[in-house]
This record gives C-alpha cells, sequence and structure tokens, in this order.
C-alpha cells in the first residue's frame, strides 16, 4: 500500500509519498526527471536536512538527473521501531532495493552519507546489478574497520535531557536529533542495531564504479583514499577543510559527486 503526504520546504511544495516494506512504512521524495539517483541520508537525519536543506536535491534535478531520497526507517516520516534488531544494515539496505521496486527502477546510481553509505554499500554488495555508481560520503575505511560512530551515541540519546549527557559526539548528535525533532528511542535502537561492517573481501568485490568522499577534518569516517584502495573501481575525494557535519551541503562536494556522475554516462 502506497500513500502521498504534502510538505513546504525551502518554499517550495513537495509531494510526499510513501509505500510499505513488510511492516514499515518508508516515506520518500521522487523529483525531476532523467537517469535515477537514490539518496541514502545519515543517522539522525532524514531526506529533507541531508538532501533537500544543502541543496543537493536542486542540483541533481537541475543536472538532469530523476532524485528519488527516503528517509530510512526509525527517522523522518518513516516507520518507528525500538528493537535493535531492525536496524542491520542489511536490513536498510534491502529497504532501499523495495524501493527500486516499488518504483519500477531496475538500475540507478546510488548516493548514500554517513550511516547512508553503510546502507548504500551493503546494498551495492547484495544486488550488485542495481547499482550503477556508487557514492560513499562521510565514510572511509571504517565501513570495514572500527564503525565510526561510538555506541555511547545511544546512551545519550536515552538520557533524561542533554544537560545529562557528557561526551563532545554524544552531545553533537542529541542536539541534531533534538533539531530534527527525531524519535530519541528510535535512533537509540539504531545505533545499537546498525553498527555492522563489510569485509575487505566484500568491498573488493563490488563492481560498481564508485566515490569514496570525506572532509579533511572528519574524524569519524576514516580515510577515503584508504577504503578507495580496496575497491577495484573507484577513487576518494577530499572535502576541503570539512568535518563529518559540515561536509555534506560543501560546494567541492557536490562539484566532484557531479563529475563523477557524469563521467559514468
Amino acid at each position: 500500500m502506497a500513500g502521498t503526504s504534502l510538505a513546504m520546504t525551502k518554499e517550495r511544495l513537495w509531494i510526499m509519498p510513501s509505500f510499505r516494506h513488510g511492516d514499515v512504512e518508508i516515506a520518500y521524495l521522487d523529483a525531476g526527471e532523467g537517469d535515477p539517483i537514490v539518496l541514502v541520508h545519515g543517522f539522525a537525519s532524514n531526506k529533507e536536512v541531508n538532501w533537500v536543506h544543502p541543496g543537493w536535491v536542486e542540483a541533481l534535478t537541475g543536472a538532469g538527473r530523476r532524485v528519488i531520497a527516503l528517509d530510512n526507517r526509525g527517522h523522518g516520516a518513516s516507520s518507528k521501531l525500538y528493537d535493535p534488531a531492525a536496524y542491520h544494515s542489511a536490513t536498510m539496505a534491502e529497504d532501499v532495493r523495495a524501493l527500486l521496486d516499488h518504483l519500477r527502477i531496475e538500475r540507478a546510481d546510488v548516493m548514500g552519507y554517513s550511516m547512508g553509505a553503510r546502507i548504500a554499500a551493503f546494498l551495492a554488495v547484495a544486488h550488485p546489478g542495481r547499482v550503477r555508481a556508487l557514492v560513499l560520503g562521510g565514510l572511509g575505511i571504517r565501513l570495514v574497520e572500527g564503525v565510526g560512530l561510538p555506541a555511547s551515541i545511544a546512551e545519550g540519546l536515552e538520557a533524561p535531557s542533554l544537560a545529562g549527557v557528557s561526551g563532545v559526539t554524544e552531545r553533537m548528535f542529541r542536539t541534531f536529533a533534538e533539531q530534527t525533532q527525531s524519535d530519541l528511542k528510535a535512533l537509540a535502537a539504531c545505533m545499537r542495531g546498525s553498527r555492522q561492517e563489510l569485509t575487505r573481501e566484500q568491498v573488493a568485490a563490488i563492481t560498481a564504479p564508485v566515490l569514496v568522499a570525506v572532509g579533511t577534518k572528519d574524524p569519524v569516517a576514516g580515510s577515503a583514499p584508504a577504503l578507495a584502495a580496496l575497491i577495484p573501481d573507484a577513487r576518494a575525494l577530499a572535502i576541503p577543510d570539512r568535518d563529518h557535519m559540515l561536509s555534506v551541503g560543501d560546494k567541492a562536494f557536490k562539484a566532484g559527486v557531479l563529475d563523477f556522475l557524469n563521467q559514468r554516462n
């Protein structure tokens, strides 16, 4: 079953469809025409915060792309789940695959940021024929080594208030989650359930061309060149002077992605 809702974003009326993948309702946006690209947002974010507000949807539709962006389970307007087992990276990758099936798209470019990049990589491993080209933003070698974000973020999300949260990263994500009006309990479950790594052998088997883009001041993602070196057709992009949060909307990131995608036409 699918449905639609309306939202005003940046003074524009967006139609927000949704569909069911099993028992989970997944909200998404679908804008523009042309070769499709699916955008997968990061932890505690949503499709508007990660992709609309920073100008990605406008840039990609302006470049002649059909842009599809979903709210991951537990985020945005999608279903909120409270069992960490519901948030395995492979399970969330299947949400993306189901969205492609729902829209009858056989093959698409896929771009993810941070947790979304992990989900996109799991999709490319499980369903190589569905991924035309892959952009991994905000995630480098920690796709295969060490995950990145500390598990203690979940405890910070469950604290009675921000005042009770210690640790710079924990406070940053608690503040961000409150700003995005997220379900803190669902996010805590997601943090605990989505911390899987891929093996070096798995990433070495990725057949799609890959761009790995990481800010030069990002302490979370790990090395982009180190990950790119493991993937047969991959290259790294340094996002100058940006940390994990500020890389998302950076103009150099956008320019690098558009150049990468145009070369793959």
